[in-house]
């Protein structure tokens, strides 16, 4: 109850000189990356509260939600990898004067609530770590895959792991807590809210990659003003502590 107040009092202290620009009565259409539900979901009904307007979220890989929109999607706002963004904006689908950059989401390790976490501080007990895991996940079309393998290549294990690797359709941590995989590799954000994982740690410093994610305004929405309200929001420090809270690194 409290951080949905203090929400609440940072969305209102914002949006109190924008007020006039919302149009109250709003229904938003929200497409986002996973690595954003539990930001969003707790940012959401203050927001809602405060604005007049209702903010309807979508979740999914950025990547298949980019390829939502590039068909026809209807949407206000997208918050999406800033790569995907960008490419939206390239192509007249998001507005570029909207756009602002949010948040860096770090990769980390989960494992099952309950298990023993594994050594994860440095490189060297990482990588024994990953070695000695029965299963390995991360989602197959997620942002953060790329960076995952490079990590993995890097440790030199590509080969060893190939074996036990098992590409998700769904979050990592998920998978983690259904018992599908023993070790799962993704966003720290969509760690925390999962009550069937835990975060073993961050990957080691010198092995770290942050997927960086970025929110845009369609141009063809027909609520922009309180569309841009959301966006504005976001990338405002009102929105830093929610953010940090949810593991993510603002702006």
């Amino acid at each position: 109850m409290k951080s949905y107040r203090a929400i609440a009092f940072a969305v209102a202290g914002l949006l109190l000189p924008l007020a006039n620009l919302s149009a109250h009565g709003a229904e938003i259409k929200v497409l986002a990356s996973t690595a954003l539900k539990s930001v969003l979901e707790q940012a959401g009904p203050p927001f809602d509260s405060e604005t007049g307007n209702t903010l309807v979220f979508n979740f999914g890989p950025a990547a298949v939600l980019k390829d939502q929109i590039d068909k026809g999607a209807d949407f206000d706002v997208a918050i999406l990898t800033k790569s995907l963004n960008d490419e939206l904006q390239s192509s007249g689908k998001v507005d570029a004067a909207t756009s602002a950059t949010i948040a860096r989401a770090g990769l980390g390790i989960s494992v099952r609530a309950g298990a023993v976490k594994p050594n994860v501080r440095n490189d060297t007990a990482f990588k024994a770590a990953l070695l000695s895991a029965k299963s390995i996940g991360y989602n197959g079309v997620g942002a953060s895959r790329t960076s995952i393998e490079a990590m993995i290549d890097r440790l030199g294990i590509a080969d060893v792991l190939k074996s036990k690797i098992k590409l998700l359709d769904e979050s990592a941590p998920i998978a983690v807590a259904k018992g599908e995989v023993e070790m799962g590799l993704g966003p720290i954000s969509e760690v925390l809210p999962i009550a069937g994982a835990q975060l073993a740690g961050p990957f080691p410093a010198d092995l770290q990659s942050y997927v960086v994610f970025s929110a845009g305004v369609s141009n063809a929405s027909k609520n922009a003003s309180a569309a841009k309200l959301l966006v504005d929001f976001l990338k405002s420090p009102a929105a830093a502590p929610v953010l940090k809270t949810k593991g993510m690194v603002p702006g």
